[in-house]
């Protein structure tokens, strides 16, 4: 029996897809002895997902129904959004993991939980990108973004976002993998494209933008806050660290000699890497929202309104019962 592939984010090969072979029918590889890295990798996948998905939901429910509709509004929606459907995906993966690398929930679902990584990547990336620019444009341009800058206008660009970010994730879902030369072909075609449109491209822009911030402020004579110089670093090297080392991987994979040391440390390597990418999004929501003072106090708000609400209702209960039980155990004699 051919052994199991592991899905496409974590080798640049898919779901065994083009076989017509019951995935489930392989073989638990190793089930029984999990390795020290493989325990720390399913339980960093744990982790993540939990915090991930709790401090997003958290973010969407506070940004998206007890604050006014903004521009930064809809930008960190639609990034928490985005990192929503990364971690509620790691579950999923981690299963995976625990199984002994075995994915026993289908081939269409294979490809649809590769197909949300990918994604993920590619909205986080152009979303990081649009947010640095639209901040540049507001220290460069300040007349224009006063006049253009509006909720509509960052809406469409959402939505022209995710629009690419899908239309970069559909080669990563469909194509064949039969063919040895062309498997090679492609594998370094995508590497190569998520290296430059997930990653290069859109740290080019990070960079660029804050730095012509920093000089329009230099030369305006303003000084900057050193919470804006604190978070600007923040962004840069959180970014750089959580994928970073997927890409280096990823191409080392697909340029390595075949089955050489480099590709076998590689492959090993690629799932640590990928869940270090999943941890953008489990720091996107601490370094964009929990930043902005007003924001958090915003939320503290909302959670103390949400217990209170919960007391209320449960001591209102509580009462409720109360008298229902003593008016049945000393009835009112008219």
């Amino acid at each position: 029996k051919k052994p199991t592939v592991i899905p496409s984010p974590f080798k640049m090969a898919t779901c065994p897809s083009n076989q017509k072979v019951n995935i489930t029918s392989y073989p638990l590889n190793q089930t029984a002895k999990l390795t020290s890295l493989n325990v720390f990798a399913i339980s960093l996948h744990g982790l993540f997902s939990t915090i991930g998905i709790l401090e997003n939901l958290l973010i969407i429910g506070v940004v998206g129904f007890h604050v006014r509709r903004s521009v930064i509004s809809i930008w960190i929606l639609n990034l928490a959004a985005s990192d929503l459907l990364a971690t509620a995906s790691l579950p999923f993966f981690t299963l995976y993991m625990a199984k002994g690398n075995t994915w026993t929930l289908g081939t269409t679902f294979c490809r649809i939980h590769s197909s949300v990584f990918f994604l993920n990547m590619f909205v986080s990336g152009f979303l990081l990108a649009a947010i640095s620019m639209d901040r540049c444009l507001v220290v460069l341009k300040p007349v224009w973004a006063q006049n253009y800058r509006n909720i509509q206008l960052v809406g469409k660009i959402c939505v022209v976002i995710w629009g690419l970010a899908i239309i970069c994730t559909i080669p990563f879902y469909f194509g064949p993998y039969d063919l040895p030369s062309l498997c090679k072909q492609r594998k370094e075609g995508l590497a190569f494209m998520k290296l430059f449109l997930a990653f290069l491209l859109p740290l080019l822009i990070i960079i660029l933008s804050y730095a012509a911030v920093n000089a329009t402020l230099a030369r305006r004579g303003c000084r900057r806050p050193f919470r804006f110089v604190r978070l600007v670093v923040a962004i840069v090297v959180t970014f750089v660290l959580c994928w970073a080392p997927y890409h280096f991987f990823i191409i080392a994979e697909v340029i390595a000699p075949k089955k050489g040391r480099l590709q076998v440390f590689s492959g090993k390597a690629l799932p640590i890497a990928a869940t270090i990418g999943f941890l953008n999004s489990v720091l996107n929501p601490i370094l964009y929202v929990f930043s902005c003072p007003d924001l958090c106090n915003k939320i503290r708000h909302s959670l103390g309104a949400v217990m209170e609400s919960v007391l209320a209702e449960d001591l209102a209960e509580l009462a409720r019962r109360r008298s229902t039980a003593r008016g049945s155990i000393n009835p009112k004699r008219r």
